[in-house]
């Protein structure tokens, strides 16, 4: 099913016109951004309801979620688990409850830790500021996840010079053929 629509899940303060999550949008007219009201101090309920509502105009989508947006969809799916989605690339999980979390948004703490009701890749980097390699490990054993370590590459962000990230986007791909 590699036609399964494609919802972009931003984290913290949106990503920018040089993260990979906006070069995928642009170059893929089907895969839409779920746009928050708050970027920069969410509380997570709020991004948990806009989330259900694009899902609910968006069935059986796979999420691709980055940073504070991975802990989005352990809420949401908790929150709603018989919700119509088919499978999430969740890369760069910052940890809402380590010390580098950043100020500002409420309530992405403490991280869900049920297994996801649907396939998951978690992509993690061992440098990642906002996640130890020992606690994203974690997140993806207890959300049933495969993993992907990348080795050090940062934030997995617009910073860490990926562009379009094409290893990325096969690892997309491979989730969206394998529904």
């Amino acid at each position: 099913m590699t036609d399964a629509p494609v919802l972009i899940l931003p984290g913290l303060y949106d990503s920018g016109p040089e993260h990979w999550q906006t070069l995928w949008e642009r170059g893929h007219p089907g895969f839409r951004r779920v746009i928050q009201r708050e970027w920069a101090r969410p509380e997570c309920a709020d991004w948990v309801a806009t989330l259900q509502g694009a899902v609910v105009e968006t069935p059986d989508a796979v999420l691709v979620a980055h940073s504070s947006a991975c802990a989005l969809v352990a809420h949401w799916a908790a929150a709603y688990p018989g919700g119509r989605v088919r499978g999430a690339l969740l890369v760069a999980p910052s940890d809402p409850e380590a010390p580098a979390y950043p100020e500002g948004p409420t309530g992405f703490g403490p991280m869900p830790l049920g297994r996801l009701p649907f396939p998951s890749i978690v992509v993690m980097s061992a440098d990642d500021v906002y996640v130890t390699p020992e606690r994203g490990a974690a997140f993806a054993r207890a959300w049933g996840s495969r993993r992907v370590d990348l080795g050090d590459g940062g934030h997995v962000n617009g910073q860490s010079g990926l562009g379009e990230w094409p290893s990325g986007f096969a690892l997309l791909e491979q989730l969206r053929g394998a529904l």
